[in-house]
């Protein structure tokens, strides 16, 4: 890659003043405006405006004098994307001096309305099947009195006296002639005499609005849905915000959730998982027969297919994991501790034979 000193044909020292005068000088030797139809002027344009904005930032001059390249991985050295960019670091120098460019419109450009985001929490039989809901969202919205002109219906705008209607202010500092957005108008050139009575000149009012949405079957704790255009009002023509659902599935009483899998923890007594049995067990649906084996050992898993989560892209479908945990008897009647302690002694006879057998 070409070496950013190289591009601006600077010395490896050079000061903040002399790294804007090259860049200066040398992007309206190439900017499109002076150079149209030309793409070889297009990319070194873009080139001087990539060194430029790494060479006058204090922090990324360092990473690069340090590492190259390499040291500014991940960082945002895109460069400018026009003409009014260039300036807006030293000043915003026009036409008036260069004579060319353009000054900025003073019609307000197109804003995208705000994202709003809004929490639904769900059960886990509710995560299974899916939901429809309704949930109740506030946002901005255009007034409907004035189409969010924010004038009173029947009045018009007028034209900013201290601009002109241009948006912007001039002042000339020697051979150069700055321009700063109008304060008075804020570049919007017009002033509102008459506002909305509805939305006080605003252009926008709150409401509550009940929006629908169906959530699909397999969702998490985290999953975020978008409804697009559902979001707040955009200003100047801008399009409106979107909608975010984040998605909080509540705690089970029963199963825990890993992945599409549900994890379920069921207790024996010692005999039933020495001996073997079936037991019950309860599903987010009804409940499972389950048949433990003999000698099952305590932390043994058991896996039900189809009783899990659904995926929530495709037709699968995860398990319940049943997982057993043997209990200790407490409180034990006189005959139970006979009998337990005739069954130790038993297990130890059985012991000696083996150790007897293996000699």
């Amino acid at each position: 890659m070409e070496d950013y000193y190289e591009i601006l044909s600077i010395s490896r020292t050079a000061t903040l003043e002399e790294i804007k005068t090259a860049y200066r000088r040398l992007a309206l030797k190439y900017h499109p405006d002076k150079n149209p139809g030309s793409l070889d002027a297009e990319e070194k344009f873009k080139r001087l405006s990539e060194a430029y904005q790494v060479l006058s930032d204090t922090e990324k001059r360092q990473l690069y004098d340090l590492y190259g390249h390499a040291g500014l991985a991940g960082m945002d050295v895109g460069g400018f994307g026009g003409f009014e960019d260039i300036f807006s670091s030293f000043g915003e120098v026009f036409e008036d001096f260069f004579g060319f460019g353009r000054r900025r419109s003073s019609r307000p450009r197109p804003q995208p309305g705000a994202d709003i985001r809004q929490r639904v929490v769900m059960t886990l039989e509710e995560v299974v099947r899916g939901i429809d809901t309704t949930i109740e969202v506030e946002r901005r919205v255009h007034c409907r009195t004035c189409k969010g002109t924010g004038l009173e219906p029947g009045t018009q705008p007028q034209t900013c006296t201290r601009c002109g209607g241009r948006g912007q202010v001039g002042q000339s500092r020697g051979l150069l002639k700055i321009y700063t957005t109008c304060p008075e108008c804020r570049g919007a050139g017009k002033l509102i005499t008459t506002p909305c009575q509805e939305c006080k000149g605003a252009g926008a009012i709150r409401e509550k609005k009940q929006v629908q949405l169906r959530i699909p079957p397999g969702v998490d704790n985290g999953t975020r849905l978008r409804l697009r255009g559902e979001g707040e009002a955009g200003a100047a023509g801008g399009p409106p915000g979107d909608l975010y659902i984040e998605v909080q599935v509540a705690p089970h009483e029963l199963f825990t959730r890993e992945g599409k899998n549900l994890q379920y923890r069921t207790q024996l007594s010692f005999v039933e998982a020495a001996l073997g049995s079936e037991v019950n067990i309860p599903t987010l649906n009804s409940q499972a027969r389950l048949t433990i084996p003999s000698g099952t050992q305590n932390g043994a898993t058991f896996r039900i297919p189809g009783e899990g989560v659904p995926s929530l892209r495709g037709n699968s479908r995860g398990d319940l994991v049943v997982e057993v945990e043997l209990k200790t008897p407490t409180n034990l009647s006189p005959k139970q501790e006979k009998l337990l302690k005739e069954f130790l002694k038993l297990s130890a006879q059985e012991a000696a034979k083996e150790t007897t057998k293996t000699k």
